[in-house]
């Protein structure tokens, strides 16, 4: 009778050591790969290095809904096609402006918000940059591989300036606070949140004198899906239009001062 009671236990403690991998499987869910940038207030860590901001915020909600977990990762933005068709991340969700050259690149999300290029000076020099004229030998600072640098380097209003690439756009704005540079050209929402008073900006401001077209964000997957996509473009779009449709996502917005920026469908 005891080799027959024995014999059972084993068996159990062998099917539910064959059943764990499966049991603890099930139980945890899939991790996307989200490639970013320290960019506030759209991606950005709080004091116990926890990510937050309008993108994560807005990126964990999505995933919820798909039934995944994302998981934030610090890319080069000068590489991040590179990063993506190498599968290094899975997405990029870190307020990426739709350019045509993007959208034939990469598959893009439906659009969610609008933004545009503006330039920071010091607050002394505001009235120093007026017009193109003005830009003649200045030194002018914008994030590798971003919109604000094919603005810089793109835009006839810039002809006469020395144009530096740096790696980011909290960099370009260093550059301008330190005096190494004159100009930064950076997105709205990073000079917005940026140069509020009592920041570490407080002394930089957004240049009245020059205005941008408007753009738009979208997130970017790969443009070949390969066969074990954790993410597609379109759960992610019926996911968007569910978090708009409960309000959610205007929650978001509001929480990080963007409500009004958001596109709505």
């Amino acid at each position: 009778m005891k080799m027959k009671n024995f014999a059972k236990v084993l068996t159990v403690i062998l099917l539910c050591a064959m059943l764990a991998p499966a049991l603890i499987a099930c139980g945890a869910s899939e991790k996307v790969i989200i490639g970013v940038t320290d960019f506030p207030p759209m991606n950005y860590k709080d004091d116990k290095g926890k990510w937050i901001g309008f993108e994560s915020e807005f990126a964990e909600a999505v995933c919820k809904k798909i039934g995944v977990t994302a998981e934030f990762q610090i890319i080069d933005w000068s590489a991040k096609e590179t990063e993506l068709n190498a599968g290094n991340i899975d997405c990029i969700w870190n307020g990426m402006t739709v350019t045509p050259e993007r959208a034939e690149n990469m598959s893009l999300s439906q659009h969610y918000m609008i933004n545009r290029q503006v330039l920071v000076t010091l607050a002394e020099n505001e009235d120093k940059y007026q017009a193109a004229a003005d830009f003649n030998g200045a030194a002018v600072v914008a994030e590798a591989g971003s919109t604000g640098e094919e603005t810089a380097q793109g835009d006839a209003f810039f002809a006469g300036a020395k144009y530096t690439a740096v790696d980011s756009q909290i960099k370009a704005l260093m550059e301008v606070k330190a005096g190494t540079a004159d100009v930064a050209v950076v997105d709205y929402f990073i000079a917005a949140n940026s140069t509020v008073e009592g920041s570490d900006f407080a002394n930089l401001v957004i240049s009245k004198y020059k205005t941008f077209a408007d753009e738009e964000y979208a997130i970017a997957f790969r443009k070949v899906p390969g066969e074990n996509e954790k993410i597609t473009v379109d759960q992610v779009n019926k996911a968007i239009n569910e978090l708009i449709g409960s309000g959610e996502l205007q929650k978001i917005a509001d929480k990080y001062g963007l409500g009004d920026l958001l596109i709505k469908g």
